[in-house]
């Protein structure tokens, strides 16, 4: 079978390709450059945990050389903290702030360039990836069987595969050769960047100071270290102001690095430098037939705190195990592909609501009742959430209305986690005895049902698979339509003992039954690969005469 061709080398495009062949998928990557990653220090990403799980797993090593898990958060308003979280290093989320709150998993910082290294470095070990260079396409058709992406170049080259994906950018062909419509607002903000290496008084901790106390000092600055001493310093910029001068930005730093430092400029060696616009803007669609925009060419996205490369992953970890199954299985319900769209299309424009609801109140200074009670420490907290990734602006995305929702049931009960919500990442003991985190098992295209039973941490581990229910519910689990992996946990928030969930392959919790009931979970695994499989000469995209608004 055809592979399924993604066009755009950026770290989305080469994620999905190593999504797609964690799942025996083929790929065909068409980059529009010479495949050689420019240094630049000043542009950076933050993951959260989830999302730097999914890159550990698709076997990118930078993450852990060229990266940074931040300790804590330190918010400032004028001269006084207003704000100190201490964050979990261990992703477990059981640190404790020192305002007394509960510890967030600590997100990890990493230079771009340095990412998409790891990424390439990962996939040159990959033998289902073609990573094809100078490859810039100008021509995208399509049939009921398989799409065709032609590239410029000399002698020009057309490329078969049964699914394209863009991940072209924000000035994505792929989108401009479908007729996409991509509203959105332009410049929502602006922000001088500056990398340099220093010491600052908070070591290893990420800084927002809001109101900074000296002159010029603009409304609001972040720190975030990086490795070796480094650290990224954003300013926020007036929505019309002017151009950033070499020597203006060199005042900022070094106002900037007195005012933390008691009055007296530190020595400090910049590095990289830079001014970085955000753009909110959502295409209209997001599949076209067997053509699929992801990352920046569906959504542009990253005020008040809202991560855009964050979203761009979550689009990878959604696509791809959908995109193996109907690869694998030719007769695949067009419900599950349809679902892309639906899921993450809402998430990312309730992600963009929330940022443009805030931003009058954060950028405007009133108003924050409607949203936050409590003045500028409702702003603290508002900015806090969406830079650790809680709340509106930068909580986990839930699809609570997904087309693959499982239906009702008698023996349907809530948990900890609500439906359609990431499930937690607890310890689970997998069939060869091996006890690892949920997460570990994520990825691979299979379903996973967990059985809650507390005490089978000393159980035997040659004879678990025939204690209690699990000869059942493993008899069960062999009877789903779709395949899937049994494992087990002495405990999840909010579940009774001998409950049993089923999670899909990207994480999110499906549904909780109390006990094992074969004919319901059946019929919820059913749903989440999208329903019965598709008849023979039925339409491809159920979304194709509907624009979304």
């Amino acid at each position: 079978m055809d592979p399924v061709i993604i066009v755009g080398a950026g770290p989305v495009g080469l994620a999905l390709s190593l999504a797609l062949a964690a799942q025996d998928v083929p790929s065909v990557v068409l980059d529009e450059s010479a495949g050689k990653e420019e240094p630049r220090p000043a542009r950076t990403v933050v993951l959260r945990a989830d999302m730097a799980a999914l890159v550990e797993r698709l076997g990118c090593t930078t993450l852990r050389d060229e990266g940074v898990r931040w300790v804590g958060w330190r918010s400032l308003r004028r001269k006084q903290q207003t704000r100190h979280v201490a964050l979990d290093l261990g992703l477990s989320g059981d640190a404790g702030g020192a305002d007394g709150t509960e510890g967030p998993p600590a997100p990890l910082h990493i230079p771009q360039h340095a990412l998409a290294r790891g990424l390439r470095d990962a996939i040159a070990r990959q033998k289902l990836i073609t990573l094809v260079t100078d490859a810039r396409v100008d021509t995208v058709e399509q049939d009921a069987h398989g799409v065709r992406a032609h590239t410029r170049g000399p002698d020009g080259t057309w490329w078969r595969g049964s699914h394209l994906v863009g991940c072209d950018g924000a000035r994505s062909t792929v989108r401009k050769l479908l007729a996409v419509r991509f509203p959105g607002r332009t410049a929502v903000e602006r922000h001088a960047v500056a990398a340099l290496r220093t010491e600052l008084p908070w070591a290893g901790e990420a800084l927002l100071h809001r109101q900074p106390p000296w002159r010029g000092a603009g409304e609001e600055i972040t720190a975030r270290p990086l490795p070796d001493g480094v650290w990224r310093i954003d300013w926020l910029l007036p929505p019309r102001g002017d151009l950033v001068t070499p020597d203006a930005l060199v005042t900022r730093i070094r106002d900037t690095l007195a005012g933390w430092c008691e009055g007296t400029t530190p020595p400090y060696d910049l590095i990289d430098t830079g001014v970085h616009t955000v753009h909110h803007r959502l295409a209209r669609r997001w599949r076209v037939d067997r053509v699929f925009l992801a990352g920046d060419a569906a959504h542009l996205l990253g005020a008040v705190g809202t991560q855009g490369f964050d979203e761009g992953l979550r689009d990878v970890d959604n696509l791809a195990w959908k995109l193996a199954h109907s690869w694998h299985h030719r007769d695949a319900s067009p419900t599950l592909l349809d679902s892309y769209q639906s899921e993450r299309r809402a998430a990312v424009a309730a992600r963009l609501r929330a940022a443009d609801q805030s931003l009058p109140a954060l950028r405007g200074g009133g108003g924050l009742r409607t949203i936050l009670p409590g003045g500028g420490r409702g702003h603290d907290a508002l900015l806090t959430e969406g830079h650790l990734g809680r709340g509106p602006l930068g909580g986990p995305p839930a699809y609570p209305h997904s087309p693959l929702a499982a239906p009702a049931s008698e023996g349907r009960i809530p948990v900890g986690t609500p439906d359609g919500a990431p499930a937690e990442d607890v310890r689970v003991t997998a069939p060869d005895g091996t006890t690892v985190r949920l997460r570990d098992r994520l990825g691979q295209g299979r379903l996973l049902v967990v059985l809650v039973a507390p005490g089978t941490g000393v159980w035997d581990r040659r004879h678990w698979m025939s204690a209690g229910v699990m000869p059942r519910l493993a008899e069960a689990v062999d009877a789903l339509p779709a395949p899937a992996e049994l494992l087990v946990t002495e405990g999840y928030p909010g579940a009774p003992a001998h409950a049993v969930l089923l999670v899909r392959p990207d994480g999110h919790l499906a549904a909780a039954f109390a006990g094992v009931r074969p004919e319901e979970l059946h019929a919820a695994a059913d749903a989440v690969r999208g329903g019965s499989p598709a008849v023979e000469g039925a339409s491809t995209d159920s979304a194709r005469t509907a624009d979304v608004n």
